[in-house]
C-alpha cells in the first residue's frame, strides 16, 4: 500500500469520525455509523481525495457482532415463552414487508434481483450489505436502502409517538449507555475477544451467512445469556468499529452522481413507508391479541435497527426486554434465512 493510499484512507476516517461526532451531537439515530457514512458519501460525491479503509473490515465487523450479542440476557431467554403472539406474527410480518419492499426496489427502482432482494430484507445495514455483496449485489445501493429505512423509521416513530400517541422520549434515551475501558476485567476482555475471534472463525467453518458478524454475535449472546460476561464491548471500540464501517460504506459512492443517490433515497422512502404501514397493521392486531398498548406493539414490530428500537423503548418507558428480544429474533432470522431462501428461489427461477 502506497503512502498516498494510506493518506487517503486516513483522511476518509477523519471525515467519518468528525461526521459521526456531529451526528451524535445533534442526536441522530445510529450516529457513528450513519454519520460517518453520510459524511464520507458527501465527500465521495464531491470528489475529495479519500479511499475506503477496506482492510480494516475483517477486524471491526466482529466487534459489531459482539455488541449485538451483548443485548442477549438471561431475562430475555426466560421471558421468551411469554412472547407467543408476537412470535406468531413475526414470520408473516417479515414475509409481507420483504415482498412489498422487493417489488418497490425491483419494479420502481429497476434494481437487479440480488440487489433488490437484499435491499428489501428487514435486517441490519451491515449484515444485509455483507450478504448482498457476497451474493453479487450492489453493496452501496443495498447500504443506502437500509440507511434510508433506519432514518425514516426512527423519524416516523418519534413523530407518531409524540403527535398521535402522546408518548414522548427523554433526552437520555437518545444515547447508548457508555461502557468505559476500565469497566472490563481481564476475564471480560478475554471472553469478548474470544467471542470476536473464535466466532468469526466458527462462522466461516460451518458456513454461516455473514460469518464474522453472525458467528461473533452467537458466541457473544451465549456468553452474556449464561453470565460468563455481563458487560458490552467498550464504547470506544464500538464507536470506532461503526466509524470504520460507515467510512467504508460512504467511500463506495466514489464516482456516483448526486442524481443516482437522490433516486435511490427516494425509492428507499417509498419502501420504508410500505414497511411501516404493514408494521402498524400488524401491531394493531398484536395489541388486540395481547392487550398491550399500541405504543409497545409497534416498537416490537417496527422495521428499525436493534439498537435504535431498544433505546427508544427505554426512552419511552416501554418494555425494553420484550422489544429487544423480538428484534434480536427478527435480525437473527433474517441473517440466517436470507441467503438460503434466495438460493432456493434462484434455483427455481422464480
Amino acid at each position: 500500500m502506497t503512502v498516498q493510499s494510506r493518506a487517503r484512507q486516513a483522511i476518509a476516517i477523519g471525515i467519518g469520525g468528525l461526521s459521526g461526532a456531529l451526528a451524535w451531537w445533534i442526536g441522530l439515530p445510529l450516529p457513528w455509523l450513519l454519520g460517518a457514512m453520510v459524511g464520507t458519501m458527501i465527500a465521495s460525491v464531491g470528489g475529495a481525495p479519500i479511499r475506503g479503509p477496506n482492510r480494516l473490515r475483517p477486524f471491526v465487523v466482529p466487534v459489531i457482532g459482539v455488541m449485538l450479542g451483548s443485548a442477549v440476557t438471561s431475562d430475555i431467554l426466560s421471558e421468551l415463552l411469554t412472547f407467543g403472539p408476537a412470535l406468531l406474527l413475526l414470520p408473516p410480518f417479515l414475509i409481507v414487508t420483504a415482498a412489498l419492499s422487493f417489488l418497490v426496489y425491483r419494479r420502481l427502482a429497476g434494481m437487479d434481483a440480488v440487489t433488490a432482494y437484499y435491499a428489501a430484507m428487514p435486517g441490519g445495514l451491515n449484515d444485509m450489505m455483507l450478504l448482498g455483496e457476497a451474493a453479487g449485489g450492489n453493496g452501496r445501493r443495498i447500504a443506502l436502502a437500509h440507511a434510508t429505512r433506519i432514518f425514516v423509521v426512527i423519524t416516523f416513530v418519534v413523530l407518531f409517538y409524540g403527535i398521535v400517541l402522546d408518548v414522548g422520549a427523554g433526552a437520555e434515551g437518545s444515547r447508548r449507555p457508555h461502557v468505559p475501558l476500565a469497566a472490563l476485567s481481564p476475564m471480560d476482555w478475554l471472553v469478548l475477544a474470544g467471542c470476536a475471534v473464535l466466532g468469526a472463525q466458527m462462522g466461516r467453518r460451518i458456513g454461516l451467512p455473514a460469518p464474522e458478524i453472525f458467528g461473533s454475535m452467537i458466541l457473544s449472546g451465549v456468553a452474556h445469556a449464561t453470565g460468563l460476561v455481563l458487560t458490552a464491548p467498550p464504547t470506544i471500540l464500538v464507536v470506532g468499529a461503526q466509524i470504520v464501517m460507515g467510512t467504508i460504506i460512504g467511500c463506495r459512492f466514489l464516482g456516483v452522481s448526486v442524481r443516482e443517490i437522490g433516486r435511490d433515497m427516494t425509492i428507499g422512502v417509498v419502501s420504508s413507508v410500505a414497511m411501516m404501514a404493514v408494521a402498524l397493521g400488524m401491531a394493531t392486531l398484536l395489541s388486540r391479541m395481547t392487550g398491550d398498548p399500541l405504543s409497545l406493539s409497534f416498537l416490537v414490530l417496527s422495521p428499525g435497527g436493534l439498537t435504535e428500537m431498544s433505546l427508544l423503548a427505554f426512552a419511552m418507558g416501554q418494555d425494553v426486554v420484550y422489544v429487544t428480544a423480538l428484534h434480536i429474533i427478527r435480525i437473527t432470522l433474517v441473517i440466517a434465512l436470507a441467503s438460503p431462501i434466495f438460493k432456493w428461489i434462484a434455483r427455481r427461477g422464480l
